[in-house]
């Protein structure tokens, strides 16, 4: 299994190495699931979905968004606004996967899980963002697309890169900052980098990015049924459930050690997030507009994905 953070970063540490601790336990030790961490055997995180579609690795852990344009009905989650809570929203993924995005978008993969981390929050250097004229100008790091176009719709200008590079970005000041979640703050000693943090009042973070867990379909092919059965049994669901709201609780942790280094912690109010929300509005009717470009209803994709937020927040 092959992935770009940290091995002791949370997602590597509290949901990868559990799923193939128990992969390996349930199947008695006849599937042994290695760990390879921070892109160690080569190629760099965007290259990741196709090592695994290649098979040069059995299964890795992504960002559909580092493949701008190649998997689109993922993206509907990463619109502005749109996520309540990690766990809520994983559900509700998992859901939009099985029904939209299984035998389209994802297709010449198993995908073994599909989940969203907590509210992004907005890290930024010096004062930061307390309102959204702040953003003006700001290079700020995001990691897709969709996200990138939030970015540039309030103001900021958009730098791609990986999450391991972030921490140089910012000591050598190539970005003002960065949106991320708390949960990955700390394994890239953001706290230490910058000196105010942005987030957001209601019921609504200002994005959420999405990612998969994506198996060589072959190599599951290959597999005898009872070990097959073992995969399934720790995957799907409950196992995205559980990866989303693992990333979620680890938030906590994150926006600690922001206070703990004296940093300014905003938090926008509601009339002010009302104007966010409305300089948004532009990045969700323009995706609406691409997906029906590319022959997807658009509108109806981004209406179902909403509902199944809201049934699962209410749950």
């Amino acid at each position: 299994m092959h992935q770009f953070l940290p091995p002791q970063a949370n997602v590597p540490k509290y949901v990868l190495q559990p799923w193939a601790d128990k992969v390996e336990e349930e199947s008695d030790g006849r599937i042994k699931v290695e760990l390879y961490g921070a892109m160690s055997l080569g190629g760099t995180p965007p290259q990741l979905i196709d090592q695994a579609g290649d098979g040069a690795v059995d299964i890795v852990w992504t960002l559909p968004g580092y493949s701008p344009g190649r998997f689109p009905r993922a993206e509907v989650f990463e619109l502005p606004f749109m996520m309540s809570n990690a766990e809520a929203g994983s559900k509700a993924y998992w859901d939009l996967f099985e029904s939209d995005m299984k035998d389209q978008d994802f297709k010449d993969f198993k995908i073994l899980g599909a989940w969203m981390h907590g509210p992004g929050v907005i890290h930024a250097k010096g004062d930061g963002v307390h309102k959204l004229e702040d953003m003006q100008g700001l290079k700020l790091r995001g990691p897709t697309r969709v996200i990138n176009n939030l970015l540039s719709e309030t103001g900021a200008t958009p730098i791609g890169m990986p999450v391991p590079a972030i921490p140089e970005a910012l000591s050598k000041n190539v970005i003002d900052g960065t949106v991320i979640p708390y949960e990955v703050t700390t394994a890239l000693k953001i706290p230490e980098l910058v000196e105010t943090h942005t987030e957001f009042s209601g019921d609504k973070a200002l994005y959420t990015a999405v990612f998969v867990l994506a198996m060589n379909k072959a190599k599951y092919d290959s597999l005898p049924d009872d070990l097959k059965k073992v995969i399934d049994d720790n995957s799907g669901a409950e196992f995205s459930a559980f990866a989303g709201r693992t990333m979620q609780e680890y938030d906590k942790p994150g926006r600690a050690a922001s206070e703990a280094a004296n940093n300014e912690i905003v938090i926008l109010d509601e009339a002010e997030v009302a104007r966010w929300k409305e300089a948004a509005q532009p990045v969700i009717d323009n995706w609406i507009a691409e997906m029906n470009d590319k022959g997807i209803d658009g509108a109806d994709l981004y209406e179902r994905a909403q509902a199944l937020m809201e049934k699962y927040t209410n749950e």
